[in-house]
């Protein structure tokens, strides 16, 4: 039996996306609706096994069916200009899926699908009639079924109805539906029904009356009443309402049903949009006979030992004596080297596996023979292979050696700091090459050493392709990075910086593990006595940690108010806790629990985890993750030490230097205030900062207009919250949360602000103004910022991209401030032969580690290079403060 599946183009796109959370590609492009259409339409095709499929679409152009059809078409909503983007580009997958689509105008998809379905059952097929409209139900027979899927977290689920169907759900015939929902109208979808009748009392009608002629026709017989008025009054708008609820099944569709015949979905074409797009869980539903043959074809595996210790010492040999490039991939699961890939002419790729008497030890002693400076190294994640093989390194930054390495991952990320990974086939992709299959689709859910068993060449592959991107994409990057004016961040900033968190990562800090256990035994205690007055003051014990029952507790045991009951039980997140901290003296504590059960398992007990046999922690620092550029931490996230609460601070106390050391803490003075000053050029905010003035008094001063002898602690408080709040874009709202007044006074300050510091509002409007136009704003050194978000068709999403306009040049600037700082001083101590390392950067704050001999030293070397880092309209100042543990050196 023949089956077609038809499907309801605009409404399953429409709940796509809004059933998808929202994300963009590489190129900015939404595609969350594509993705979850396409999500939808492969679980139809697994389910379903139809041999016709076809897709219909609304036109949106005029018809004249009905005088008041153009009124009614008039009121509807305009479609989100996200979801508008993404229109075409579905069409366009659909056609190189060979997909017939259907679009007529003066016809609604609802008719195209109604006519295409009648169609079909009247030649016996079977029909899958796919949307989200319950409009459609009026389609259902015994041979049409009406699928309508629901999307909800990116989860999809389907509801089928045949006639019988709807009978058991809505008490009517399908035929009857058209009825009961032309009655009770439908406001999303502008049907204006009868005022005053909701569903129960149309279905009841259409139940006695089978439609609304048969209503009419025996309005007289209906008790006198609010519905009967109702009725009589809106006799016009039910037929009306009736006329477009009626799904045409005549439209004059010229096709051959033999024509929806499904053939190869699958194609080549198919396959690129869904690289392009991104959509990495679709790719295994294609398989080409042909697909990567050009680069297969070049892969070898060696694995004789002789060949293989004789094949690493002629290729690196070679490599350095002749000045090649080479590039390495290594296969890691966990850290553990199961593998690597070589290349020094990005067409024969020679492949190693870990095996029977070839040792990960034996790779590495083959590999670190490579000369970084004399050979040219490529490798994806440079920093972490280094460290994985063991290559050495200079102890100075050397230019020969910095331009004798290149990182993919960094460039990938400079080019698009949005992504979160900068995998060798998307690096493939920009870089114009091959398409190549990703890791999870050679491996699916299995890690590296089981699909090593179940499949080894296909495994191996891995780092093949790694290996071959790394060599092949390193020019084109360049020259993206060049047409971008970022090659000079690249190897200036980025590539020199690699080296100097090499070093950082070796060195580590020190952390005393019995001060860890005393401050852990400390939180325990005070953990412990919190919880008893929040059982006291809540009458009763129960798990503080679940969100469940502290909101019984708080909202219906204790009666506060604010309580937001949603499916899984009351929202006691913080923003909530925070509006209630008035209300009761529980919600402090609560909070205060939280800090402290937080400080307990994430510091005390969790850095425990991390110090090695030296007694110090190697975390890692990252240049790849943040999109401002800064660096970031993890393994421990060492930049994420509290500060602000009283006992949070205390962790610092357990970061000790060695023995004959000190701390050197180096920390930069308001320097995104600065940057902004520089920037926005106002004459203002550069002369207070040229006469050395308290920045956040003078602020105070003037925007609430009192003598500058007469600032209390409490208006430069504020003042500084303003300062600092301009600076992130701050708005009134979450100004007058952070000071405590109200959305309106918030609003006043930041408006005195800006007459205050004029040009600072002209800046900023500007950047806003760069990133709608460009799609992206810059540092002074010109590292991008992309800002999708300012594009978006949703209000709060446009409102965040132009917070993110305005503050990532500043928070940036300060970052590759930063960055070029950290490279001087590194250089400068190993140029003097200095034992002094750093050991952590946070943001604005660097710290040392100095034998106490040289800390004066080091402190002159610091503040120089610092302050001097970059040349702006304001000075760069810079505080110093040393100490025997990381609390007392801040």
């Amino acid at each position: 039996m023949s089956k077609l599946l038809i499907i309801d183009g605009h409404s399953i796109l429409n709940r796509a996306f809004y059933g998808v959370p929202d994300f963009t590609n590489s190129e900015g492009i939404h595609t969350n609706a594509i993705y979850g259409f396409l999500n939808i339409l492969f679980k139809l095709l697994d389910v379903e096994n139809p041999d016709k499929i076809a897709v219909a679409f609304d036109v949106h152009k005029k018809t004249f069916r009905h005088e008041k059809y153009e009124e009614y078409k008039g009121t509807r909503k305009p479609m989100n200009p996200d979801l508008k983007q993404q229109v075409p580009l579905i069409k366009d997958v659909l056609r190189s899926m060979g997909i017939s689509i259907f679009e007529m105008p003066g016809f609604e998809a609802d008719d195209i699908l109604g006519t295409l379905s009648l169609m079909a059952e009247e030649k016996d097929m079977d029909v899958t009639v796919v949307s989200g409209d319950r409009d459609l139900l009026q389609l259902a027979s015994k041979k049409v079924k009406i699928s309508m899927p629901k999307t909800s977290k990116g989860v999809t689920t389907v509801e089928d109805y045949y006639d019988e169907d709807v009978v058991a759900k809505y008490k009517v015939t399908p035929k009857q539906f058209i009825d009961v929902k032309a009655l009770m109208g439908d406001s999303s979808d502008n049907i204006k029904g009868v005022a005053g009748i909701g569903e129960k009392t149309a279905t009841n009608l259409i139940v006695s009356y089978d439609s609304i002629e048969g209503i009419y026709e025996h309005i007289d017989e209906l008790k006198n009443g609010k519905a009967k008025t109702n009725l009589i009054e809106g006799k016009e708008d039910a037929f009306f309402s009736k006329f477009l609820v009626t799904i045409k099944r005549d439209v004059p569709i010229d096709v051959d049903l033999n024509d929806l015949n499904m053939g190869n979905m699958y194609t080549q074409e198919a396959y690129e949009y869904m690289r392009r797009f991104e959509f990495k869980s679709f790719l295994s539903r294609f398989e080409f006979e042909d697909n990567n043959v050009s680069i297969d074809d070049s892969i070898s595996i060696l694995e004789d030992f002789n060949e293989v210790i004789d094949f690493l010492d002629k290729t690196v040999t070679k490599a350095n004596k002749n000045g090649e490039r080479i590039a390495i991939s290594l296969l890691k699961d966990e850290g553990e080297i199961l593998g690597c890939a070589l290349t020094t002419d990005g067409e024969n790729i020679t492949v190693i596996p870990v095996e029977y008497f070839i040792t990960d030890d034996l790779i590495k002693d083959g590999l670190k023979k490579i000369e970084i400076g004399k050979s040219k190294l490529v490798m994806f994640d440079l920093k972490e292979n280094i460290k994985s093989i063991g290559l050495s390194v200079p102890e100075n930054i050397e230019d020969e050696y910095v331009n004798g390495f290149d990182d993919p991952m960094i460039l990938g990320y400079l080019i698009d700091p949005l992504r979160s990974e900068y995998s060798y086939d998307y690096i493939a992709g920009i870089s114009n090459l091959l398409s190549l299959k990703s890791k999870e689709e050679l491996l699916g859910k299995n890690k590296v050493k089981k699909a090593l068993l179940e499949d080894r060449e296909k495994t191996l592959k891995i780092c093949a392709y790694e290996c071959y991107v790394a060599y092949n994409c390193v020019d084109v990057l360049k020259d993206k990075l060049k047409e971008m004016d970022m090659l000079k961040l690249y190897d200036n900033i980025e590539k020199p910086l690699m080296l100097v968190l090499l070093d950082m990562e070796k060195q580590g800090i020190c952390v005393k593990a019995e001060l860890l256990k005393e401050y852990s035994k400390k939180l325990e205690e005070s953990i412990v006595e919190i919880e008893k007055k929040i059982y006291e003051q809540a009458g009763c014990e129960f798990n503080i940690n679940s969100p469940k029952q502290l909101g019984v507790v708080l909202f219906e045991k204790m009666g506060l108010d604010g309580g937001k009951k949603t499916k899984t039980g009351y929202s006691t997140n913080a923003s909530v806790l925070e509006k209630l901290r008035e209300d009761n003296r529980i919600v402090d504590d609560i909070l205060e629990y939280r800090s402290l059960t937080k400080l307990k398992s994430t510091y005390a007990d969790g850095l425990t985890a991390y110090i090695r046999g030296d007694g110090r922690i190697h975390g890692r620092f990252n240049q790849t993750v943040t999109a401002t550029g800064r660096i970031s931490s993890n393994d421990p996230n060492l930049q994420n030490i509290p500060i602000r609460m009283e006992l949070g601070r205390e962790i610092r106390k357990v970061f000790v230097p060695k023995e004959g050391c000190e701390f050197v803490d180096c920390d930069y003075s308001q320097v995104e205030l600065r940057i902004l000053a520089h920037m926005s050029d106002d004459e203002t905010l550069i002369e207070s900062y040229k006469e050395d003035c308290d920045i956040h008094r003078i602020t105070a001063s003037k925007v609430f207009k009192v003598p500058l002898d007469e600032v209390t602690a409490d208006l430069r408080r504020k003042a500084k919250a303003v300062n600092f709040g301009i600076v992130y874009g701050i708005s009134s709202f979450g100004l007058g949360e952070d000071i405590g007044v109200s959305p309106k006074e918030a609003k006043k300050y930041i408006e005195e602000y800006f007459a205050t510091y004029p040009k600072i509002k002209v800046f900023l409007d500007n950047l806003v103004n760069q990133a709608k136009e460009k799609g992206y704003v810059t540092t002074l050194l010109g590292r991008r910022r992309p800002v999708p978000e300012i594009k978006s068709g949703q209000f709060m999403q446009v409102k965040f991209g132009e917070r993110i306009a305005m503050n990532s040049p500043i928070q940036g600037t300060a970052a590759d401030i930063m960055k070029i700082a950290m490279i001087n001083v590194f250089k400068e101590l190993n140029k003097r032969n200095l034992k002094s390392k750093i050991l952590v950067q946070v943001h604005d704050e660097l710290l040392l580690e100095c034998p106490k001999d040289e800390v004066d030293m080091v402190k002159e070397i610091v503040k120089d290079k610092m302050e001097n880092a970059y040349l702006l309209k304001v000075a760069l100042e810079v505080s110093i403060d040393t100490g025997d543990n990381w609390l007392s050196a801040h």
